[in-house]
Order: structure tokens, then sequence, then C-alpha cells
């Protein structure tokens, strides 16, 4: 969850709503790909954290299917990111923040354990989540 904090904080510098993400290698250990928001950055609105780690992840492996794989990211994914993480077969999904008005892991939604899907990440919450709400909140306090 550091690596992810730490992209986030880089997404910040470049104008964007600071979420990072990291996609871990089935050893747990190996970082395969990072990523942080760029939707400011590029224009792009599918540019989340998330979707741009996988897609990094995936390329690296040579490979769409992230079996094994587990998927870091500060804040709760929200419903374009959770079909992203279930269409790739990430394993697992850690996140730190919950996010009460989008979140489709949980919160607002279940995405990524609905059981009429062919593929169901574990997901566990809350991983340093004071630190990854704090990045949030300081953020959208300055907006």
């Amino acid at each position: 969850m550091r690596l992810a904090l730490d992209e986030a904080r880089a997404a910040v510098r470049g104008g964007d709503v600071p979420v990072g993400a990291v996609v871990l290698a089935p050893d747990g250990r190996t970082v395969l790909a990072a990523g942080h928001n760029e939707r400011e950055a590029t224009g792009d609105p599918t540019a989340h954290a998330e979707v741009l780690a996988i897609r990094r992840a995936a390329t690296e492996l040579g490979e769409w299917r992230l079996a094994g794989c587990t998927l870091v990211v500060t804040l709760e994914p929200c419903t374009m990111c959770a079909g992203a993480l279930q269409q790739s077969r990430v394993d697992r999904v850690v996140y730190g923040a919950r996010d009460e008005k989008a979140g489709a892991a949980g919160s607002l939604w279940d995405v990524v354990r609905d059981r009429r899907l062919n593929h169901r990440p574990e997901v566990i919450e809350g991983v340093l989540a004071g630190e990854c709400a704090r990045l949030l909140t300081d953020f959208f306090r300055t907006r």
C-alpha cells in the first residue's frame, strides 16, 4: 500500500485526484506495474489508477489474464475499475479507503463479488485506510 500511496502522490503533482495502484505478481512481492489517476493529464476518462496498472501489468506479462495477481489501490474501485478487475481475472483486490459515493467493492455496489459473474476476486479492505483517506481529504479541501 505504501507504493500505491506514492503513486497517489504522483497523481496530485499532475493535478489529478490522488489515487494510486500497484499490481503484484503471484509471488506477492514483485511489482508488475503501477499507475495513478491521469484523467486530467491525458483527458482520458478511463485513465483511472487501477485501469492503467492493469493494462501495464498485462503488457508486462504478455497476457490479459492476471490470474494469481493482486491489485493494491488506495481507494475502493469504482464500477468501471471493478469491471476491469473482474475481466482481468485478478485474484485479490486490496484497498485502503472506502468510497461511499462510488465504491463498487462493497460500499455502494459489490461488482467484484457478484455471484452472477464467473470470476470473483478476494477483497481485503481498510489497509492504511486513514492515510489513504487523509490524502484524498487534503486534496479536496484545497479545491
